[in-house]
């Protein structure tokens, strides 16, 4: 009973913080992992996609009614990093996730610091014409990251938030409407590899699908209603917590602990 309430929490608290800033994997995956240690990862992250592209899809759906989705450039990112996504989750039964997690703090610690650096970042929205640069910069940096969802996945949303802001000139809000549009396609790409294979599990997924959806609705309420400010810092709050988590897993494989 405490395995499966921990599990429900976790969703929740995953959907909440995914729907602003995305890092909910954070939360999610390692729940799982630490209530259900027998299993096998591909099941659990199959589990945890399921419950995930419904809360994530729901936070979208509410976005796109308060804010101008720019779908022209956001749709050819969906198709290509779902994609990708699905490379990565085909490759996660051939690689070990140990060959690229000490790389995840790194990078989390620069785009920590690009945002503490910038106290203006993601304030305004200012968006920039798509230019051939831009275009080749946005896509290339789309696909990376789909892999990356696909074969692991925490912080894949902050990733996209920071790309959209940087590279576009969107204010958070308007960023963060864009990344969960991308997630959505991810990972409906990496399910499109677990379900089949029949590793996910049913009956714990579907319960944390609706708490996962419960926490995006709560998490995007609050993003609309605060606005670009408030969630810059949950933005840094978040990614913060996933470099302390993922550098801790690093040194962890590395035998350094």
């Amino acid at each position: 009973m405490l395995d499966w309430t921990l599990v429900l929490a976790g969703a929740f608290g995953a959907g909440l913080i995914d729907a602003m800033v995305g890092g909910g994997g954070l939360i999610q995956l390692p729940t799982l992992l630490a209530t259900q240690p027998g299993t096998a990862p591909a099941y659990l992250l199959g589990t945890s996609k399921f419950a995930g592209v419904f809360g994530t899809f729901s936070s979208l759906w509410r976005y796109a009614r308060s804010v101008q989705v720019p779908w022209a450039v956001v749709i050819p990112g969906c198709v290509l990093a779902a994609i990708t996504s699905l490379a990565g989750a085909i490759t996660v039964s051939h690689v070990p996730q140990a060959v690229f997690r000490p790389l995840v703090p790194v990078l989390l610690s620069a785009v920590l610091a690009y945002t503490l650096v910038r106290r203006d970042f993601g304030h305004a929205h200012r968006p920039q014409a798509l230019t051939g640069a831009r275009r080749a910069t946005l896509f290339g940096c789309v696909a990376a990251i789909g892999f990356y969802d696909g074969f692991f996945g925490p912080g894949t949303g902050s990733f996209l938030m920071l790309l959209y802001v940087r590279v576009l000139g969107y204010d958070f809000l308007h960023a963060a409407a864009s990344a969960r549009a991308v997630n959505v396609a991810t990972n409906l790409a990496a399910l499109a590899w677990f379900l089949p294979r029949g590793e996910w599990l049913p009956g714990i997924a579907l319960g944390m699908a609706v708490l996962n959806v419960t926490g995006a609705q709560v998490g995007t309420r609050l993003a609309l209603r605060h606005g670009a400010g408030f969630v810059r810092w949950v933005f840094i709050a978040v990614v913060s917590a996933l470099i302390a988590k993922t550098g801790w897993d690093a040194l962890h494989l590395l035998g350094l602990r």
